[in-house]
Parts: structure tokens; C-alpha cells; sequence
């Protein structure tokens, strides 16, 4: 597990823009189930996710059609909340970073870690973007 106040200004990339974070297995349960959409990015504290995901997860909100939901995980920090939520992408293997966009309780679009490592956020934004449209 890493120390809280190496991942503090990692977490706060993504709660400083509304994300809510989760630790428990429950609260992935409850947000995963709200009604509408919810996207969900498991955050890590590798490189890929400090330039390239967390930046596309924040450009990605600019659209007109946005989740009615954005919460986050912590891989390496949360592990009850991180397998949980792993769980509900099946039959994704798990990888961090990595973003999931749930509607009603169900996957409806996925990027894997090998969808974001050396793609630049824009790309990534608007992959979320695109899924965003056909789905929010």
C-alpha cells in the first residue's frame, strides 16, 4: 500500500474536479447501481496515469453529455473498493489505470491500461467523449 501523502495530489486530480473516491466494496456496489451513468477510473500512481489518464478523465467532462456519475478507485491504496470494482468489468482483466463507464449497473465501455499507456490525454478524452455520446 503507498503512504496517503504520496497519493494525496494524485487522488486530488481527479476530486478536485468532482470525482468522488470509494473505499469500500459497498460504496463501488451503490454507485455502480445508481440509475443513469457512471464512470469509473481506477486511479494509479504510475506515469501513465499522472499524463495521460487523469488529464483525458478531466478533459473529458468538457463535453455537452457527461456521466451522471464520476467516481474513482485507488489501485495500491483501496484494495477492497479496487477488486470491487474490478469485479463489474469482467471480463476485462484488471489493469491500472483504467476507466469503466456503467449504465444502469451495466459496462458499457471500457478502456484498459493499453488503451491509455502512450496515448496523449486528448486521445483519451475523446474516446471517453465518444462513449459519452452514444451512452449519457
Amino acid at each position: 500500500m503507498y503512504p496517503a501523502e504520496l497519493v494525496k495530489p494524485m487522488r486530488e486530480d481527479l476530486t478536485n474536479v468532482g470525482f468522488e473516491e470509494l473505499h469500500t466494496a459497498e460504496a463501488v456496489n451503490t454507485a455502480i447501481a445508481k440509475e443513469g451513468t457512471t464512470l469509473v477510473v481506477v486511479n494509479s500512481v504510475c506515469g501513465c496515469a499522472a499524463a495521460n489518464a487523469r488529464p483525458g478523465a478531466r478533459m473529458s467532462l468538457a463535453n455537452d453529455k457527461k456521466p451522471t456519475h464520476i467516481v474513482t478507485v485507488f489501485a495500491g491504496v483501496d484494495k477492497e473498493a479496487v477488486d470491487q470494482a474490478r469485479a463489474h468489468m469482467v471480463p476485462f482483466p484488471p489493469s491500472s489505470p483504467s476507466m469503466a463507464l456503467f449504465k444502469d449497473g451495466e459496462l458499457v465501455h471500457m478502456l484498459e491500461r493499453h488503451h491509455i499507456e502512450g496515448r496523449p490525454a486528448e486521445l483519451i478524452a475523446e474516446n471517453l467523449i465518444d462513449a459519452y455520446n452514444e451512452h449519457c
